[in-house]
This record gives C-alpha cells, sequence and structure tokens, in this order.
C-alpha cells in the first residue's frame, strides 16, 4: 500500500514513503548532524553539572543516532530505495526529471545497511530537504507542528 507522495496532475512522482516520515527523518539528521567529536568519551559527571553539553557530542549510545537507525531500518524497501534516492536528488542538484532514474540506480544499489549509508553522509538532512524541494515539497508545516 502506497503512502502516497505524489500529486493528482503528475507533476510530483508517486513515493512510496510518506512526507511526514521523511519530514521526521530530517528534524532527527539535523539534530546528529550538529554533534561534535566528544572530547571527553566518557565524562562521568552529571548533565546538570556541565550544562548538558554532553548532548551534543557524539558517544557510541547516542539516543539521536539510535533513534535514527532504528527508524531507517524498519522502513520498506520501498520506502528505504525512495529515501536514498531523494538524498541523491538533492545531493547531486538533480531535479524531478532525474527522479525515475535515481530511484533505479538506488534501487540497485540497495544494501542490508541503508541506516549506515545514510547516516554516514555529511549534510543528510540538507540533502533530503533539497530532494524535497526539487519535487515540490516541503517539511514547512510539519516542522511548525513540531517545534
Amino acid at each position: 500500500m502506497k503512502s502516497g507522495l505524489g500529486s493528482e496532475d503528475g507533476t510530483t512522482p508517486d513515493l512510496e514513503i510518506s512526507l511526514e516520515t521523511v519530514c521526521f527523518i530530517i528534524m532527527k539528521a539535523r539534530q546528529f548532524d550538529v554533534k561534535e567529536a566528544a572530547s571527553e568519551p566518557d565524562p562521568g559527571s552529571n548533565p546538570t553539572d556541565d550544562n548538558d553539553r554532553a548532548v551534543l557530542q557524539d558517544h557510541a549510545d547516542d539516543p539521536v543516532q539510535e533513534e535514527l537507525v532504528s527508524l531507517i531500518s524498519q522502513l520498506s524497501d520501498d520506502e528505504k530505495v525512495d529515501l536514498v534516492a531523494l538524498m541523491w536528488l538533492g545531493r547531486d542538484g538533480s531535479d524531478a526529471s532525474d527522479w525515475a532514474d535515481l530511484r533505479r540506480q538506488a534501487a540497485e544499489a540497495r544494501t542490508a545497511s541503508t541506516a549506515r549509508y545514510l547516516m554516514g553522509e555529511p549534510l543528510l538532512a540538507d540533502h533530503l530537504a533539497a530532494g524535497l524541494d526539487a519535487l515540490g515539497l516541503s517539511c514547512a508545516d510539519f516542522e511548525a507542528e513540531h517545534l
């Protein structure tokens, strides 16, 4: 069953992944992207004592990373293909006319570690947002409701 991204007039391709899911992934990826290398791998201090600075550092047990990996891993194969194709669309500066080809390439390149692949992509959130924009879609309404 399609989650139904796409317009009735055919200008936006039908996507298997919902706009809400992509927007949630973008929101979480932005939280992940702002992390910096851990300055003290095992601080052992109280978060209140360090003004919660550790939340901005990249630790092995990062809950944002765990949530993103879990969410992406639970997507269907078609949703994962759409997500990778959206990232490529935004990263490479392609336009909507390239969608079918990008989606085909993403399906052919699919691996068991889609989450790891996407999480290793610098600026994942920006690329996904640019991919949506290339298709005439936006997370503005989703962000207004959730921020």
